[in-house]
This record gives structure tokens, sequence and C-alpha cells, in this order.
């Protein structure tokens, strides 16, 4: 097996469509649009840029053939917020089912982060914010998931797990179809809230020529909720 750096025009190329061919008979795999998954790589796409760096590889087999690939990242900004020791990430993991092959990726990666000063690394995450490509899918394989969230296979837990991961945290995906029922608690805060008429709340569908002063509401009511978060 060899490594190597993706550093040009058919590395990139390889970066991208290898998932094409791991998961062509997989009918849950959603394909990412390539240029969803090069915007975290761009400087001038990817504010993170501002306050980190990263770095991918691909490796082939003895024939040639791309076989698995890799990312790492530092953020200065999470490098010691929640951490016991300066922690880097791993991402975008690809895999044919071989441990050696996994290995040699995560040995890459590590590397990599030591040198950047990193004494942990976490993974699989992104390069940027938590709502996209983040984590590693562990149940619930026959469901189809969120565009831009991790669909893998079975296996790459224990890839991970084999070289020495462990569960950092949980993360979970909650549904719910549209037209089910509201739960009878929901329901009971509904009624006393319409039938307060001093409660100050109104409901009313949305009508076209207010759209300017329900998105100066939402703003408004989303800067106060989450400004500080």
């Amino acid at each position: 097996m060899n490594i190597f750096e993706v550093s040009n025009k058919e590395t990139v190329r390889e970066f991208i469509t290898l998932p094409i061919r791991l998961y062509k008979n997989e009918k849950f795999w959603i394909r990412p649009l390539d240029k969803d998954i090069e915007s975290v790589f761009d400087p001038k796409r990817n504010k993170t840029f501002r306050n980190g760096t990263c770095i991918r590889w691909i490796i082939t087999g003895d024939d040639g053939k791309t076989i698995g690939r890799i990312a790492a990242f530092v953020n200065k900004k999470t490098t010691t917020k929640d951490n016991d020791q300066p922690t880097g990430g791993l991402g975008f993991f690809e895999c044919i089912n071989d441990q050696a092959a996994a290995n040699l990726l995560f040995d890459t990666g590590k590397k990599w982060l030591e040198e950047q000063g990193m004494e942990a690394m976490d993974g699989p995450i992104n390069f940027g914010e938590r709502d996209k490509w983040w984590g590693c899918l562990v149940d619930g394989f026959n469901i189809e998931p969120n565009y831009n969230c991790n669909y893998n296979f079975a296996y790459y837990n224990d890839l991970f797990e084999s070289y020495g991961f462990q569960v950092y945290f949980k993360q979970f995906t909650f549904g719910r179809k549209v037209r089910d029922p509201f739960s009878d608690r929901l329901m009971k805060k509904g009624e006393k809230i319409m039938s307060d008429k001093e409660s100050g709340y109104t409901f009313e569908h949305l009508r076209l020529k207010n759209l300017d002063k329900y998105t100066e509401d939402f703003r408004v009511v989303y800067n106060k909720a989450w400004a500080r978060h």
C-alpha cells in the first residue's frame, strides 16, 4: 500500500470519487455534491481556516487503485476547549474492510497531528460546524440519512475501535412523520395558550406581503435564543 497527500487534480478526484465505488450497491447512501466536499478544504469558502489548518490523504493498493482516504484537522478554537489535552481531528474517512489500510490512514493522521502539537485526536469529525460530516454511524443503517450526515458501513466502527478509538459522546438523530399527531403534553400546552387571550401569542398562516416582517421577527428571536451559544 502507498499513501499520498491530496495535492493535485488527480488526487482530489480520487478523494471525491472513492465513496462512489464503495457505496455503489448501498441504496441508502446519498452522494454528496462534489462542491460541498471541496468547500471544506477551500480556505476561501471555509472560515475555519482563519483559526486552523487541515490536510488529507488517499491510499492505494498493490494494483494502484484507491482503497481509502482520510483528512486531519487542527482548529485552534477547539484544541483545548473541554479537552484534557490539545486535541485535533480526523474526518472524511472512507476505507475498504481492511484493518491494515485503516491503520495506515489513522497512523498518518496521528503523526501529522503530533507534528502540530496535538496530544489526542477526535474522529470522525468535520473541519467546521457539527451540522455536517460528523460521527460514525453505528445504528440505523436501514434509514436514509439526512443530507450531509455521515453514512458508512457497519465495519467502520470495528476499524476505529480496533485501532484504539473509544466512544467520546453519542450523537442521536430524531425524526417524526409530519402528519403524525402531536403528543398529549404538547397539545395541552397549545390549548392553554390558545385559550389565554392575554398571553400575547397569535397564530396565522404565512402571508406573502408580510415576508419582510417574518424575516425580521425570525432574526430577532433566533439571535436572542442562540447569540451566546
